[in-house]
This record gives structure tokens, C-alpha cells and sequence, in this order.
């Protein structure tokens, strides 16, 4: 498999992952659309305003601007008179509203429940502010934006504009006391469109990346190799022939088809595993774009197989060279530390390096047992694993989470330091890494949907 077809799969799994997202964010804004009343509001609960002042007013609203078009928000309060008095509804600029109610008393709305706006209450609280003279009359002032008096329901519309603002509740004639049963609706008059523009910019997401997906996983461009043969070919069966160079292990046929190896090379340096972590993270930035795309192609090849029976050869030999990466790096600076040798930048079997996975490829695959193999199945196995590599656990109750280093971790550690004093890899801690990573990468091949046989409980091959 070539670096273009590599590109492509990655690049072609990402845009799908971003198309998704965005289309979850279409979904998210299609459902509050769907949530708007024949007006085309957002409504919240009614809640009974009271205070004993001249105005229930609001706190400063601020918008930052501009606000990119018009209409793109609009703010509807309905209030209703518990009396025959009348009620006047207004928003201003906060300025205006200040210099009109200087040392005047009011009610200030200082806490919105907005976690009940679909409860029986909407839950507001006042804070009296205290004064000592009395208003104009509110009809009398030309500086609102937008108002209602009468007698009744009144109802306030106004367009979001950026600026403070401050909404104000009285009686028309600026008598004290004001009580009046309130709801706020919040419009999106183009929300539909933003939504349906949303999903149509991630299904595009979507489409360009399954067209790069198919490039990469046909070849699209030629530069295909002999692993890469076509669907149905023959069955890829670990090699059996030894490794070449010095100090080089064999590869023997595996009881399981699942076959990982490494050697220890010979001269190990005493100290070069503390930096190894360091100059492996070129390696690791590229696992992350390729472990993205392995999800999304084990995704791609649960739905082959529950249709066809069968994982396409294309995205096998993609996922299996993702995995045989991740082994060679982890052999060399973390799960093993078995080689000075720097890891090649390859998908393919290299065979002059220490490190070996190989995975038989499966002619036919369960249809039904692709179902559970990765969540039910599994679960023995995943206990076990958890134990050998470790992980975060705990973060409940506002505690702080814990790291456990896993088995393979207080290994490694214990062989690390037995290096750096006697310059020595005990044999035997070896050969214990080497059947922990075996057991790990033989859950990981079958939990990904690349194999149906049952993984074995044991460390040898």
C-alpha cells in the first residue's frame, strides 16, 4: 500500500469523522427548531413577576456585535396585568434606562432558572433596589427601542441588536407596584435553513471522504502491492521463514492466526531508552491520524461483513498494517524497549526489523457473530488486558482520577532499570512482555472485527 493510498484513507476517514460531527451539530439544530411554538418561538414557562417599587427591570443584557443580518435572533416577552391597571413593556438602551430610573425604586430580576424553562415554573428572583423619587410616566420617554401598553396581554417584539440592554416592566402611568404574569420567547426565523445548510455542508463531508476511502482502499491511482491482493484471494498465512540478520528470531506458523514476535537485539544501550519515548513521538502524531482512520474502517467493515460475510481485503491489510506500526513502536519505546532501531514509517512487514505482527487474513467472516465478538464476547478479555496496560481509573464523586501503569508498564520499568546498572534485558522479563503484547494485539485483532476465532487465554504463541 503506497503513500498516496495511505493519505487518502486517512484524510478520507477524518472527513468522515468531521462530516459526522457536523451533521450532529445539523441534527442538534433541527431539533430546537422543531421545538418552536406556531410563532416560531422558543417559549419558557409563564412566571409571576411582583415587586413593590415603580419597575421590575432587567439586568444588563449585552450583545456583542454586529449581529450578521437582520431577524437573525428576535426576543418576544409577553406580560399580562393581574389587575385593570394596564402594564407597559419596553426595551431601551441600558444608558437611557439608568438616567431614567435614577434613585427611582425598582425590582432588579437578578437570577433566571433557564434549567426550568420547561417546567411548571420558570423560577425568577428580584432584589429590591431602593430610591427616593418617582418616574415620568414610561409612555412619555421617546428613547425605547421597542414597547407595548394597554390594558391585558401585551406583548413586546424586538429584532437582537447589538449593545446593553435592559427591559423594563411598569404600570403606563409610573405608578408603584407592579405584578404581571411573564414569558420570554426566544425566534430563530432562519433556523431551519441554518440547520438543513449545516447537514448538507457534513453530508459533503461525508461523501468527499468516502470517495477518498474508496480511492485508497481500490488503489484509485494504481501503485497497489502484491499484499493488497483483491477480495477472495487466497488466504495470507504467516510466514515461516526466519528472520534475516544477526540476532534475528524466526517466525513460525502460529496455532492462532493472530502471530506477534520481537527479538532483543543484541548491545542494547544502557541509557538510550530515556529518551526513546521522546524521539518515537513523530511516530505517535502519525498513530493518531491512522488509529482515526483504523476506527472508521473497522466501522466500514462491520457493515461488509454483516452483508457480505467477508472484511474487505483492502481495509484489512490497512487496519493490520496500522496495527504492525503500533507494535513496532511500542517494541521500541514502550512496551518492550527491545531494539535501538528506529521503527520505519510503513504499513508493510519489514522483515529485517525485530519486531513482527502478522494477521491471517479470513476467507469468510460470522455475520453473526461480528454483533457481540467486540462488546459481549470480549469482556473477559478486556478485564485481563486492563490489567497488563493499565489505564485512568476513578473521577467519580469530584474525586481526581488515578493512572495505574498496568503490568507491561512495571516491566518494562524493572527491565529499564536493570539495563541502565548491569546492561543487561533479563531474558526472563522479556519473554514475559513479549506474551503480554501477544495476548493485547490478539484481543485488539479480534475485538476489530479481523478474526472470529476466540482469543486464547495463555501467552504463548
Amino acid at each position: 500500500m503506497n503513500t498516496g493510498r495511505v493519505l487518502a484513507i486517512v484524510f478520507g476517514s477524518l472527513a468522515i469523522l468531521i462530516g459526522l460531527g457536523i451533521m450532529a451539530a445539523a441534527g442538534g439544530v433541527l431539533f430546537v427548531n422543531a421545538l418552536r411554538d406556531d410563532g416560531g418561538y422558543i417559549t419558557t414557562s409563564t412566571e409571576r413577576l411582583a415587586g413593590s417599587g415603580f419597575a421590575v427591570v432587567s439586568e444588563e443584557l449585552q450583545i456583542d456585535g454586529p449581529i450578521p443580518g437582520d431577524d437573525l435572533v428576535d426576543i418576544r416577552i409577553r406580560a399580562e396585568s393581574t389587575d385593570a391597571r394596564g402594564l407597559f413593556v419596553g426595551v431601551a438602551r441600558t444608558d437611557d434606562v439608568e438616567r431614567y430610573l435614577r434613585d427611582v425604586p425598582v425590582d432588579v430580576v437578578r437570577d433566571v432558572d433557564f434549567d426550568n424553562l420547561d417546567g411548571p415554573d420558570l423560577g425568577v428572583a428580584t432584589t429590591p433596589r431602593p430610591g427616593t423619587r418617582a418616574p415620568a410616566p414610561p409612555v412619555a420617554q421617546n428613547f425605547w427601542e421597542a414597547s407595548a401598553v394597554g390594558v391585558g396581554a401585551q406583548t413586546l417584539d424586538w429584532s437582537l441588536e447589538a449593545g446593553d440592554w435592559t427591559f423594563v416592566v411598569m404600570r403606563p402611568t409610573g405608578a408603584r407596584g407592579v405584578e404581571a404574569d411573564v414569558d420570554l420567547g426566544v425566534g430563530f426565523p432562519s433556523l431551519l435553513w441554518i440547520g438543513v445548510g449545516i447537514l448538507i455542508v457534513g453530508g459533503l463531508f461525508v461523501i468527499g471522504g468516502i470517495v477518498l476511502l474508496v480511492l485508497g482502499i481500490r488503489g484509485g491511482g494504481g501503485g497497489g502491492d502484491a499484499a493488497s491482493a483483491t477480495d477472495g484471494g487466497p488466504a495470507a498465512a504467516p510466514p515461516e521463514s526466519p528472520y534475516p540478520g544477526p540476532g534475528a528470531a524466526a517466525i513460525v506458523a502460529s496455532p492462532y492466526p493472530v502471530n506477534l514476535e520481537g527479538e532483543i537485539d543484541p548491545g542494547l544501550s544502557r541509557w538510550q531508552w530515556l529518551v526513546k519515548w521522546f524521539l518515537a513521538i513523530p511516530h505517535l502524531v502519525v498513530l493518531v491520524f491512522l488509529g482515526i482512520a483504523f476506527s472508521v474502517l473497522t466501522v466500514v467493515a462491520f457493515f461488509a461483513i454483516v452483508f457480505t460475510g467477508r472484511y474487505p481485503r483492502g481495509i484489512f491489510d490497512f487496519n493490520a498494517g496500522v496495527l504492525r506500526w503500533s507494535w513496532r513502536v511500542g517494541f521500541y519505546a514502550f512496551t518492550a524497549i527491545g531494539t535501538d532501531r528506529y521503527p520505519p514509517f510503513s504499513l508493510q512487514d519489514e522483515p529485517g526489523y525485530p519486531a513482527r505482527l502478522e494477521i491471517a487474513y479470513p476467507e469468510r467472516l460470522s455475520r453473526g457473530l461480528v454483533w457481540v465478538k467486540w462488546w459481549l464476547l470480549a469482556i473477559p478479555h478486556y478485564v485481563i488486558v486492563g490489567i497488563f496496560v493499565g489505564g485512568w481509573y476513578g473521577g467519580w464523586g469530584g474525586e481526581p482520577p488515578v493512572y495505574g501503569a498496568g503490568l507491561i508498564g512495571v516491566l518494562v520499568a524493572i527491565a529499564a532499570v536493570a539495563l541502565l546498572f548491569t546492561g543487561r534485558y533479563l531474558r526472563s522479563i522479556f519473554t514475559l512482555l513479549i506474551g503480554l503484547n501477544r495476548w493485547v494485539y490478539r484481543v485488539w485483532a479480534y475485538a476489530s472485527l479481523m478474526r472470529d476465532e476466540y482469543p486464547p487465554f495463555r501467552l504463548e504463541r
